[in-house]
């Protein structure tokens, strides 16, 4: 689907999504309980479908009515295939209580899109070690064996992703597991929300500077009951548009969330500031398009610096973001590891493409507020990964956007 924008100045309230990350957690903790669990506020999307149609095969079903979505033991579907979509979380989670679960037994992981491309040689490394077979082809892995208990040595550059797949496959057997990270763990706050989903559901692991995670066994998840809390990641988007100069109002976020990404807001404020501003990438990569797409409104140079995790998305993120300030008129240039991009206070517009990125198609969005002609975006559709309603609520707030050839 392609869109034509015509440049407008939003304004009203909109209620966000459902924190994708924190719904990812809580729906497999609660798959893991012996009761049923019941999630209110949940969104649907295409990454949430992906963990939903995963739930068998760690013995539980859902019922998703509106916003509530019902979990409940069910037996358990060993080995088989799991279809991932385009979900990394849904890939990197699942991987260690599926081989827990599976009993030895070979269980396939299918991928679409580039999700097969992006880095999964931290698992594979701690795999030759423990004894698990693995095989990759195409887009599917298959996995088979036992996940022991036991010390892991594991990289925090790479993803926070494998963090958490460990904390919970580790979690469900019956002796005591450690994970070390060897070299400083990026993106903490996503492994905050693990350990809070886990601790919802009665079962806790120490954390140790980000150093060591000491997982205790033999303990059982108990069932959840409570609402999902809002997604800091897409509620950027709007409040870069109200750094642009509109008027949105944006509810159903925690002020006292564990997300990383909560860090949107300060971010934006430091930016009203005059000059060269530098901003870390490394604990909140899921931000920059968003921040990227506000910096070309301002007066000055923003430098998105240790950013080289952004280029294993779904799409190379610096790469698509740059294209993106650069295809409406902006001023952006990148490096291995870095996003700079020049604020030029508007933007002309033009033809800016997706690469099939929701992020790159919301922060399209976002820039086309300071558009002086109208921004043709191609392949927006992408927005169902994790915001099917994003358009809608775009339209509600006084946007345009018309399909077109």
């Amino acid at each position: 689907m392609n869109l034509l924008i015509t440049p407008r100045r939003l304004s009203g309230t909109v209620k966000v999504p459902a924190s994708k990350s924190m719904a990812h957690r809580l729906l497999l903790c609660a798959a893991f309980a012996e009761g049923e669990s019941c999630l209110s506020g949940f969104s649907p999307s295409a990454d949430m479908e992906a963990t939903l149609r995963a739930l068998p095969a760690l013995g539980a079903e859902a019922e998703v009515s509106g916003d509530t979505v019902r979990i409940s033991p069910a037996p358990a579907r060993a080995g088989g295939e799991l279809d991932c979509g385009e979900s990394g979380s849904t890939l990197r989670f699942l991987i260690p209580p599926a081989l827990v679960r599976a009993g030895g037994r070979e269980i396939s992981f299918v991928g679409h899109g580039r999700l097969m491309e992006r880095p999964l040689g931290p698992y594979f490394s701690l795999f030759e070690e423990k004894g698990v077979r693995y095989r990759l082809e195409g887009n599917r892995l298959a996995v088979s064996g036992a996940l022991p208990a036991g010390k892991y040595a594991l990289s925090g550059k790479v993803s926070s992703q494998f963090v958490t797949g460990l904390l919970l496959g580790l979690s469900l057997l019956p002796e005591d597991s450690e994970i070390r990270i060897t070299d400083g763990l990026e993106s903490r706050g996503y492994v905050d929300l693990t350990l809070s989903a886990m601790a919802r559901c009665g079962v806790t692991a120490e954390n140790i500077r980000y150093e060591r995670f000491l997982i205790p066994g033999g303990r059982k998840y108990r069932p959840i009951s409570g609402e999902i809390e809002g997604d800091w990641s897409q509620a950027a988007f709007f409040l870069g548009m109200n750094f642009l100069g509109c008027g949105v109002a944006v509810s159903g976020l925690r002020e006292d969330s564990l997300q990383g990404d909560r860090a949107a807001a300060e971010i934006l404020r430091k930016m009203t500031e005059p000059g060269r501003i530098e901003v870390d990438a490394s604990q909140i990569p899921d931000l920059i398009p968003a921040l990227a797409a506000a910096a070309a409104g301002r007066n000055g140079t923003v430098a998105f610096v240790n950013a080289a995790r952004l280029r294993m998305k779904e799409s190379d993120r610096i790469a698509s973001t740059a294209d993106l300030i650069r295809s409406l008129g902006g001023e952006a240039a990148e490096g291995p590891d870095f996003l700079e991009v020049a604020g030029t206070g508007s933007l002309p517009g033009g033809t800016a493409d997706c690469r099939n990125d929701h992020r790159i198609a919301m922060a399209a969005a976002e820039a086309s507020c300071i558009c002086r002609g109208p921004v043709r975006l191609l392949g927006a559709e992408c927005v169902k990964k994790s915001y099917p309603g994003f358009w809608e609520d775009f339209a509600r707030l006084g946007g345009k956007a018309e399909e077109c050839e």
